[in-house]
């Protein structure tokens, strides 16, 4: 007999238990959480950066454009560089360097071989030699836990959870990727929402053709396969398009019960495989782009419409009014794929890389939150906030003023500043690490970084190298040009406010290959 605590560990799917028959008195909002995946500062018309680059102008977006007309954008907003990292510190409210949940999970995570970086494209120019090569080391693997002594994993109460003990119904559909197969995090039924929609471990999708049977075909099944979509296979619906209507159809619930809800619609679009959406495809075609321009354009509007379709089931239900949206990119367009068409490592300028890289294209993300009746239409907040931050904001939002919860909150409520009661901190110090190789492939702008960003200034350690670069982001955005020579004595502060703070959170450095040792904290490369 497999008990309630012992099927949970074991990671098995739950039952949906009851919810809870008392709710706060007064009525509470309605919060969607639309998360989209891989999806750049640019790949959108609307101009967080308060310009508009000709990279806004190539896809439509009218929806996301209305989202922003009706409420607050932040054209400083950071995630991490790589997926699940952000959504952990979504769900948790701890920044990931402290969690030491510093890389994407998946069944192969922690093998030393993906890490190490020696089987591709490491005899090109520049390319460490075998001596030098770095390992990543010690880290959280396993993702979030919401049961205490999973190894290697950040023992949590998850939002969600939090969130259906106040009332609230909690929805999830799309990407989940907190955590590995075979871990409790890994299934969102452990992690307080009261229904999942194709959400498991996998953090992309085998396919988003429903003809494909979004992977679950002989010739294409494995883990990444998408679950419990049969209406859809052998159709020509593509998966942003169905997890849309099946989120519409799990609304009606809580709708026709007057309970509030909790919807985190997390699309798998715009992760790779680029696959077109065919009801927007040849219109990009037919404006001049290649083919995988054009695809990947496809998978940005249809993306888009989901969110139309969000806002026409929340006017046809008389819910505007009463509804929160918030739309956000768990991390920075990938750069590095072919498949997307165009120039690689320029589809997030004038940002600099993309996905994996602590370069701004990797982890300035799009942010924007509505808030009928409290937060003022078409205004943006231009100071450094983080993914954290939405932690602590969505609790106060639904009227949770407290709460109980094992795992430190890093993040910062941002509830006063976007009601116009508290001014924004434009000096805040946002922290990344990324002590990890993304790919096989030597990529020097990508692997093994951490980094600081304080006002204008962003401090960036380079780990192959032992460099450390500063650049003026205020001047520079696309960081183009390093003036760490220039100004030590920024270089010097940033460095030792970087370390300290990876010190503090006991977060491990990437460990030489030929002598096992870590490799210098930044303030150690500056006494040097």
């Amino acid at each position: 007999m497999v008990t309630a605590k012992g099927a949970i560990k074991a990671g098995i799917m739950l039952p949906v238990l009851a919810l809870p028959a008392t709710a706060l008195a007064k009525k509470q909002p309605n919060i969607i959480f639309f998360l989209i995946d891989d999806n750049g500062w640019v790949d959108r018309q609307v101009a967080y950066g308060g310009e508009v680059y000709p990279n806004n102008l190539r896809f439509d977006t009218p929806n996301e454009c209305r989202l922003a007309s009706e409420g607050v954008i932040f054209g400083n907003a950071y995630a991490c560089p790589v997926s699940t990292p952000t959504r952990a510190s979504l769900i948790t409210g701890t920044n990931a360097a402290r969690a030491r949940i510093t890389n994407w999970t998946s069944p192969t995570a922690n093998v030393p071989s993906d890490a190490v970086g020696g089987s591709k494209d490491m005899t090109v120019p520049g390319a460490p030699a075998e001596g030098d090569r770095l390992w990543h080391g010690e880290w959280n693997w396993n993702g979030v836990s919401p049961v205490e002594g999973v190894p290697n994993t950040l023992y949590a109460k998850p939002l969600p959870q939090l969130l259906k003990e106040a009332g609230y119904y909690t929805i999830h559909v799309g990407k989940a990727h907190w955590a590995p197969s075979g871990t409790p995090g890994s299934n969102p039924y452990n992690m307080g929402f009261c229904v999942n929609v194709a959400g498991t471990e996998a953090g992309m999708p085998r396919s988003y053709q429903g003809r494909d049977n979004y992977g679950n075909t002989p010739e294409k099944w494995n883990y990444a396969a998408v679950q419990n979509m049969e209406e859809y296979y052998g159709t020509d619906t593509h998966l942003t398009e169905a997890l849309t209507r099946e989120a519409l159809k799990v609304l009606d619930y809580p709708v026709s019960h007057g309970q509030p809800f909790y919807l985190y619609m997390a699309h798998y679009a715009t992760h790779t495989p680029i696959q077109a959406d065919e009801r927007f495809f040849k219109k990009y075609r037919g404006r001049g782009m290649d083919k995988g321009q054009a695809r990947y354009a496809s998978m940005c509007e249809g993306v888009d419409k989901s969110l139309g379709d969000l806002y026409a089931y929340l006017e046809e239900h008389n819910l505007l009014d009463d509804t929160i949206i918030i739309l956000m990119s768990d991390n920075g367009g990938n750069a590095d794929v072919k498949a997307k068409g165009g120039v690689p490592h320029t589809q997030n300028a004038p940002l600099r890389e993309g996905k994996g890289s602590l370069y701004e294209g990797g982890i300035r993300v799009p942010l924007a939150i509505r808030w009928p009746g409290k937060v003022k239409a078409g205004s943006r907040i231009d100071a450094p906030v983080m993914c954290e931050d939405l932690f602590p904001t969505m609790l106060h939002m639904a009227g949770i003023s407290s709460y109980n919860v094992p795992q430190p909150v890093d993040g910062i409520d941002l509830v006063p500043v976007i009601r116009g009661k508290a001014t924004p901190d434009p000096e805040r110090a946002v922290i990344f690490n990324y002590p990890h190789k993304w790919k096989p492939e030597y990529r020097p702008e990508v692997d093994f970084m951490s980094s600081i960003r304080k006002g204008d200034w962003k401090l960036v350690y380079v780990m192959w190298e032992g460099r450390l670069e500063l650049y003026n982001l205020r001047e520079d955005i696309g960081e183009t040009r390093d003036v760490a020579s220039e100004h030590p004595d920024i270089v010097a502060a940033l460095a030792k406010e970087l370390s300290d703070s990876l010190r503090s959170w006991d977060c491990p450095q990437p460990i030489k290959t030929a002598t096992g040792t870590p490799v210098p904290m930044a303030d150690e490369l500056v006494r040097k």
